[in-house]
């Protein structure tokens, strides 16, 4: 009898030890097979979001979802326009396109703004881009060296098209000196190096510029080589928030802008509305915390200027401005002062608002 009880007692025993064996692993076996599961989808929402997030960087790198979508979202502001309206209905022999847009605001403002006109030097700043885009891709080097030919001298703007035949410069001087002293030649050199005029207008169009194409090396006194205003700022504003550009490369393209040195159109016209009027526009701009990088074109038929405006509030605004009229015409250019001076009100909404009580 003692002999039985013995042995149902290990049996319990027994069974107790796997109960309590069985029930330990569950407890450690669980979590982990939780915690596996867990991680496994945090890793599939952590791809899909950086899946989304490339997919939403892709579709914002292309402007036609500002001409499609975006601005319609966005205030049109009419005042503004009226203003304009009011300026250029005294010139009507001139063309004129304007845009002004502000992505902190939500707010733009258009005047023929998707109008081919003759692009002058503006020309150099979607060039400039697309450079960037390629030396992000190493399809181009910095140090690379670009030779001289007969054939890519330019006249008017800028000292390259008076070196020697053969002689080289790198790619980060050309590209400089193509923004700041609007060296035609440096230019003509990146639209070679580039692919030539075909590829350059191919690689225009796959970042969304509906409207802007090269026809002829530069200077271009014809006319040939369009844009729209509509195009020029809409493609700054998109490097500035660093859509079609990475980090990096948008900081490259805002210290070469910021080195351009005419600053006789929309940075004096910005002066101009703000109540000043003087020869060293930076500085005075600077001193009321206003910061302005701009491109400007002349060719005599055609004068441009496109911009990017930081203000004493750190917001941000891009505009462009285009007039084609007579020849060497001193209308054109002062129209594009006047349009810009009125821009001014309208840059920080809290100055609108003081401007109107």
């Amino acid at each position: 009898m003692k002999s039985h009880l013995k042995l149902i007692t290990n049996i319990l025993l027994t069974s107790i030890g796997l109960s309590v064996l069985i029930g330990t692993f569950l407890r450690i076996s669980g979590p982990i097979n939780q915690s596996n599961k867990i991680n496994k989808v945090i890793r599939e929402v952590g791809k899909s979001k950086r899946s989304f997030e490339r997919e939403l960087l892709s579709r914002k790198s292309n402007l036609s979802l500002f001409y499609n979508d975006k601005l319609q979202r966005f205030e049109r502001l009419e005042e503004l326009i009226k203003k304009w309206e009011n300026l250029i209905v005294k010139h009507p022999d001139l063309n004129v396109s304007a845009f002004f847009l502000s992505l902190d605001n939500e707010v733009y403002a258009e005047i023929k703004s998707e109008i081919k006109l003759s692009a002058a030097s503006s020309i150099k700043v979607p060039i400039l881009i697309v450079l960037l885009r390629m030396l992000e891709e190493e399809e181009i080097f910095w140090n690379e060296k670009l030779i001289l030919t007969e054939d890519l001298i330019g006249s008017g703007s800028g000292w390259m098209a008076y070196q020697e035949i053969g002689e080289g410069f790198h790619v980060f001087e050309v590209a400089s000196e193509m923004i700041r002293v609007s060296d035609n030649t440096a230019t003509n050199l990146l639209i070679k190096r580039i692919g030539g005029i075909n590829i350059v207008n191919q690689k225009f169009k796959e970042i969304g510029l509906k409207n802007t194409e090269i026809n002829n090396y530069l200077p271009d006194l014809d006319g040939t080589n369009l844009t729209s205003t509509k195009d020029l700022s809409l493609a700054i504003a998109l490097v500035d928030k660093g859509y079609l550009l990475n980090v990096r490369s948008r900081d490259i393209f805002r210290e070469i802008m910021q080195k351009s040195k005419t600053n006789t159109l929309i940075p004096s016209g910005i002066l101009r509305g703000l109540g000043k009027k003087s020869q060293d526009i930076d500085y005075h701009l600077s001193l009321k915390g206003y910061l302005v990088h701009n491109k400007t074109g002349d060719i005599g038929i055609s004068y441009s200027d496109t911009a990017l405006i930081q203000t004493p509030h750190n917001s941000k605004s891009f505009a462009s401005f285009i007039v084609k009229g007579p020849f060497n015409d001193p209308r054109s250019p002062e129209l594009i002062r006047n349009l810009s001076a009125e821009l001014v009100p309208f840059l920080v909404p809290d100055q609108k608002s003081s401007n109107q009580n």
